[in-house]
């Protein structure tokens, strides 16, 4: 739109200066030849100023930068004739132009020589002091105004620039969040997914063990109906992963009683839970990572040391949550009357895995043993 109402300027700004300089000629009978020289020159420049801005892959900026300061010259000059006034506005056009161009030395040449032809043409036609004063200020004020379009060009583009990069951030942005959510997921589902199967690994293996070195059935049957309702629970506990990274959560005190609850079910095994401090509610990611880290440690324990006493201690402090979870560690050779390598099977998600989970909220785990008890300590600032 701007551009064309810019041509509508220049093209109905020639038609204007050709009327109103060889119009009073016509009726008159006088000779203008400058006039019609400069006038034919301004033409020929507008138009092949027309045909580079139809055709930019044809323009040449040296090109028109000379043909400019032609028009600019050969107007200036003509302008302070008795009749040649209006041709001052081929000599504007082009001081327009070139203060809007890209090069502010070919603006500042263009400006000079329509000034020095301007003042040229008034020593040799004796014009009057309003002419050779007043034409040079306008083309100065025509300058300044190209400069001022070209400053606005520029800011028009840095903000276009601007915009586009704003919405290339953006994407990059909703493709970081995308990738940061199915992480999420996957290591939500692995989590679900390592703390099912360890749990089903030591059911299978008890009744294994029931059967090659007891023979009993009853119990080894009742064993796997256990495992397969594990097995069952785990796979609805991993579709429910997935929503409860973007649903609210249950506190953390009750997800760890629930889960504390199941594990005396399941493993047979004492368990302890006390709260310290005074209990608030925890980021969703917080919540999620403590409770892993719990889940994970419960089932290290039951592989590691069967039936033995489990304590965990959650203590709220202004600077965060910490989780201890400690238990004692089977006699050598004396697991409840099973033998030590029984409890014994691949450790799966691990410490390694809880620490990362733990790491991705500045969080941290440490785990050690002291000779009789296993303690792993999970920190959660505030």
């Amino acid at each position: 739109m701007l551009r064309a109402l810019t041509w509508l300027f220049r093209g109905a700004g020639s038609v204007l200066i050709g009327v109103a300089t060889f119009g009073y000629s016509a009726a008159s009978g006088r000779d203008l030849i400058i006039e019609a020289i400069a006038f034919a020159v301004g033409a020929v420049v507008v138009a092949y100023w027309l045909v580079t801005d139809l055709r930019p892959e044809h323009r040449q900026p040296r090109v028109l930068a000379g043909a400019l300061i032609v028009m600019a010259a050969a107007s200036g000059f003509a302008s302070t004739g008795m009749h040649g006034g209006p041709l001052i506005g081929f000599a504007f056009m082009a001081t327009i132009g070139a203060g809007a161009g890209s090069s502010l030395l070919a603006g500042c040449v263009t400006t000079a020589i329509a000034l020095v032809g301007v003042e040229v043409g008034a020593l040799v036609t004796g014009a009057s002091v309003t002419s050779a004063l007043g034409f040079p200020l306008l083309l100065i004020v025509a300058f300044v105004s190209g400069l001022n379009r070209a400053a606005y060009r520029r800011q028009a583009e840095q903000a276009a620039a601007m915009v586009a990069q704003l919405e290339q951030l953006r994407a990059e942005q909703r493709q970081v969040a995308i990738l940061d959510e199915r992480t999420r997921i996957a290591r939500e589902i692995h989590d679900v997914l390592a703390h099912s199967l360890g749990a089903l690994g030591i059911q299978l293996q008890a009744a294994r063990a029931l059967l090659a070195e007891h023979g009993d059935t009853g119990r080894a049957l009742s064993l796997l109906d256990q495992a397969q309702r594990m097995a069952k629970d785990g796979l609805a506990e991993t579709r429910r992963a997935v929503h409860a990274l973007r649903a609210d959560t249950a506190g953390l005190d009750e997800q760890l009683a629930a889960l504390i609850d199941t594990h005396r079910i399941r493993h047979h095994a004492s368990v302890s839970f006390r709260v310290g401090g005074q209990p608030r509610p925890l980021p969703p990611e917080a919540t999620v990572a403590l409770v892993r880290t719990a889940q994970e440690a419960l089932v290290n324990t039951a592989k590691h040391a069967p039936r033995q006493p489990v304590d965990i201690g959650l203590h709220y402090s202004e600077d965060g949550v910490q989780m201890i979870i400690s238990n004692q560690l089977p006699a050598p050779g004396d697991a409840h009357g099973r033998p030590v390598a029984f409890g014994t099977v691949n450790g799966g998600y691990g410490l390694t895995g809880m620490r990362e989970r733990l790491l991705l909220i500045r969080g941290t785990l440490t785990a050690a043993s002291d000779g009789t008890h296993w303690t792993v300590t999970a920190r959660v600032p505030q």
